[in-house]
């Protein structure tokens, strides 16, 4: 996962603390709305990304619990991004280049696969 915090800190100009949490809760995102089957796969593909993910969520105190529904998961990661200081156009391309990592890893139709239940991220991919 060094790899995709680098990538992050290069594309978005945050820190590694902030690249590495925000490359998390995208994770989470998808760990927690995605297709548990294809995200299982896809994570089997990129090594540390169960973690990184899990880690992401263990901070987010009631935030993080109230990641139910169709949009609340959506909603609570891009509030969660605004938290730790991560401005619009940094979000984009946080979750840009964290999905092509992923895509670079797992392969276009395994994380278009992966994602498909979760709102909001088919205009990253």
């Amino acid at each position: 996962m060094q790899a995709l915090i680098a990538q992050v800190s290069e594309v978005t100009g945050l820190n590694s603390e902030k690249s590495a949490n925000g490359a998390g809760i995208v994770l989470n995102l998808l760990m927690t709305q995605g297709g548990q089957q294809k995200v299982d796969e896809l994570f089997a593909q990129m090594p540390g990304a169960h973690d990184l993910a899990v880690k992401a969520n263990s901070g987010g105190g009631l935030m993080s619990k109230m990641a139910g529904g169709m949009m609340g998961g959506p909603l609570v990661a891009i509030t969660r991004l605004q938290a730790e200081g991560i401005s619009s156009d940094q979000q984009k391309l946080l979750i840009t280049t964290v999905l092509q990592y992923a895509k670079d890893k797992g392969g276009d139709k395994l994380v278009r696969a992966a994602c498909s239940n979760v709102p909001g991220l088919g205009g990253y991919l």
